[in-house]
């Protein structure tokens, strides 16, 4: 295979990821937009489970996938058909076996977890969300053999099936309890079931094309494998330092809720109710301030192996370009989610969540719509530097963050006036930081690296001007109507316009940065970009 060959292969099979990784987060919101809505309080619940859950899962499988698709992918690359197979059964024993331990730490500590979260309603949604700790670590291995083997498209689809059979079991079972007259935790843990259910349905299909593909490999080589332990030690070697990175933010994120909780009970006095209740205002928006989050994914699939072949190129002016573009692009579609956000805040919340109390979750929502702008340019900001090899700075700033935001929650959720409102503040604060240090980072690696105000500057002022623009016409139009929903469904429309067209006749755009973009070359011809 040629190089140029290799690189589209890899390039399609990134993008084959990304596009897989947007559905299932578009699913996932769907799904959990009317769980909010089903369980009230007990969405609270869900969350503290998933927070535990989250932590455990990114330290038995974060790395796997990476790990075993690297080493099984050299095996191939070498024909050493009987290295892989070693390295596949041992890989996936090991990890399996692991998070079974890691489940059945969940499942038996179920009510110390919940304790230390503050909120000991938890504990049953824990204890049946803990299998699903086992069933993915089993998962992950089967999609670092296949990805080993530069098959993408099985680990997308088993992504959709996991998302699809959520929504599906999830919310019927949410429903169907509440309708029986469960009360919202016992609905919580049915909700929670369907996340186990959706794992095992993947674990299966996944196991049906591992069965499929086997078959047509070619057939045991004569070459020695690797003894056990050497396999181990590698695979550790290089799953390690990915699970670091990635179990970062996940124990950052439940130290700050379970803090955020105990606050609101030990110093702010609330009951275990209110507490919940409150937090779920938090936890509730939580869904909407993420979306544009998982659009960055198909701009850091594309940036990372562009900026790697130009830094493996020493093409420094080709890197370069490709860094702007991609802050750019990243910065066209976060700003105007962002100010969207925050001047629409309470409309949006009206409108999505009836069981949310809108003067509570509305502010919320608009603060956090300013940090979805600096979460987003973070994402790219570590794209870049993961394509350098740079892997450790980026858990660096992020851990200076979250220390900001941990100090910060504890002691400005503590005032009575202020409670949950400084838990998204602290928010915005940590992944302000974290950006603006990546940014700097990025600025000293990247030689040539584009004047981050040429970058910005049009899609901010655009950003700003639609805003205007929506907050104008939704106030004007829901004096005019008093319909909240016409209000802002116009406002929204009205603002998409003038976005759209602020961004042709600033020039905001150009034919590099549409190349990052999925049909990018149709999308000039179309709008005429040169």
């Amino acid at each position: 295979m040629s190089n140029a060959q290799k690189q589209n292969t890899f390039f399609g099979g990134a993008a084959i990821l990304a596009v897989g990784i947007v559905l299932v987060k578009i699913i996932s919101a769907v799904y959990k937009m009317p769980l909010i809505n089903i369980l009230g309080s007990g969405y609270t619940d869900f969350t503290n489970a998933f927070n535990i859950f989250n932590i455990l899962l990114m330290i038995s499988t974060a790395g796997i996938p990476v790990a075993m698709s690297k080493m099984i992918s050299q095996a191939n690359a070498q024909g050493r058909q009987n290295q892989v197979h070693k390295i596949f059964r041992v890989t996936f024993c090991f990890f399996v076996a692991f998070g079974a331990l890691c489940s059945l730490a969940m499942f038996l500590g179920a009510d110390g977890f919940a304790a230390l979260m503050g909120n000991p309603k938890s504990a049953a949604s824990m204890r049946v969300l803990a299998p699903s700790v086992a069933l993915v670590a089993g998962l992950a291995a089967f999609r670092g053999y296949a990805q080993g083997h530069s098959h993408m498209t099985p680990s997308s689809v088993s992504q959709i099936i996991e998302a699809l059979f959520k929504l599906i079991f999830g919310l019927s079972l949410a429903m169907w309890l509440i309708h029986i007259g469960k009360d919202e935790s016992t609905a919580a843990a049915g909700a929670i079931a369907g996340v186990t259910i959706s794992e095992l349905a993947a674990l299966l299909y996944m196991a049906w094309e591992f069965r499929r593909t086997r078959r047509l490999e070619p057939p045991a080589g004569r070459d020695k494998p690797w003894s056990t332990k050497k396999i181990l030690v590698v695979c550790l070697s290089l799953a390690i330092p990915i699970t670091l990175t990635s179990s970062a933010t996940s124990i950052i994120t439940t130290i700050d809720t379970a803090l955020v909780q105990h606050q609101l009970q030990n110093a702010v006095g609330l009951s275990l109710d209110d507490t919940r209740n409150l937090y779920l205002q938090y936890s509730g928006v939580q869904t909407v301030y993420q979306i544009p989050a998982s659009l960055m994914v198909a701009i850091t699939a594309s940036v990372i192996p562009a900026v790697t072949v130009y830094f493996q190129q020493k093409n420094r002016k080709g890197a370069a370009r490709v860094v702007g573009s991609s802050l750019k692009t990243a910065a066209i579609i976060a700003f105007p989610s962002g100010v969207g956000m925050l001047v629409l805040g309470k409309p949006i919340v009206q409108l999505l969540f009836p069981r949310l109390t809108a003067d509570i979750a509305g502010p919320i929502l608009s603060i956090l719509g300013v940090a979805n702008i600096f979460v987003c340019l973070m994402l790219v900001c570590n794209s870049v530097l993961q394509a350098h090899g740079i892997l450790n700075l980026p858990i660096g700033t992020m851990l200076i963050g979250g220390i900001v935001m941990v100090l910060f929650d504890f002691f400005v959720v503590a005032i009575p006036s202020v409670n949950i409102f400084g838990s998204p503040i602290g928010t915005c604060l940590c992944y302000g930081i974290t950006c603006c240090l990546d940014l700097w980072i990025v600025a000293r690696i990247v030689p040539g690296c584009p004047n981050y105000l040429r970058v910005f500057g049009k899609p901010l002022l655009a950003s700003a001007v639609m805003g205007g623009a929506a907050w104008a016409v939704y106030g004007l139009l829901f004096k005019l109507t008093s319909s909240n929903t016409v209000s802002l469904i116009l406002a929204i429309g009205v603002a998409a316009v003038v976005y759209f067209a602020l961004i042709l006749l600033l020039k905001t755009i150009t034919k590099s940065d549409l190349s990052l973009m999925p049909k990018g070359e149709l999308i000039g011809r179309v709008l005429r970009i040169k």
